[in-house]
């Protein structure tokens, strides 16, 4: 959820830090923690004023990934870069992962464009048009980094940031790494919405 995301930042945030709280009482941090981030430019309301929120009240530092120029040369120039400690290019983790496992990109690529086109297949019935492009970019761009982190770090906590995933969003291509055995149910946190805050 990008700026039209009208709810109120901090009152998000502070539901996310809450779940992450219970989450790491199960499963405590290996690592010190940062704050991973993937370049959305700054907005009022949306993803980014809540990861900026995060950061705050976790009293954390961040790093951003983010996709090569020759991918989307805007994307590094508009990330918000509050508290960002590192910048990782999207083709560094991807050499990493290869060096691992050969055929990795290979794998996910195809899980993420089968998905796309499941997608599409079902804007097709509803009578919409097909989704951007740049959806691909940025799945890739989503699943590298959690399955990166979780391989050099030994660890990934991934905080979903709605109840509600859209089936056309592009946080809604975390099942591919789900499917594909790359990332696991385990280290996701989902949004709960509480009532007494």
């Amino acid at each position: 959820m990008g700026g039209y995301d009208s709810r109120d930042p901090d009152l998000v945030a502070q539901q996310i830090v809450i779940g992450l709280h219970e989450h790491w009482s199960v499963q405590p941090p290996k690592t010190p923690i940062t704050l991973v981030t993937q370049g959305d430019p700054y907005d009022e309301k949306g993803i980014s004023a809540i990861t900026r929120r995060v950061a705050d009240k976790l009293d954390i530092l961040r790093a951003l990934v983010y996709l090569d120029p020759e991918i989307a040369d805007y994307h590094l120039p508009n990330a918000d870069l509050y508290k960002v400690k590192i910048k990782i290019q999207y083709s560094h983790l991807v050499q990493i992962l290869e060096t691992s496992e050969v055929g990795f990109l290979a794998k996910l690529s195809a899980g993420v464009r089968a998905s796309l086109e499941e997608k599409n297949a079902q804007r097709r019935t509803l009578e919409k048009a097909a989704l951007p492009q740049y959806f691909y970019d940025f799945a890739m761009l989503q699943e590298v980094t959690k399955i990166a982190c979780k391989q050099i770090c030994q660890a990934v906590t991934v905080a979903h940031t709605s109840c509600e995933i859209s089936p056309f969003s592009v946080t809604s291509f975390y099942n591919v790494g789900l499917e594909l055995g790359l990332t696991q149910v385990e280290d996701i946190v989902p949004y709960k919405a509480r009532a007494d805050l």
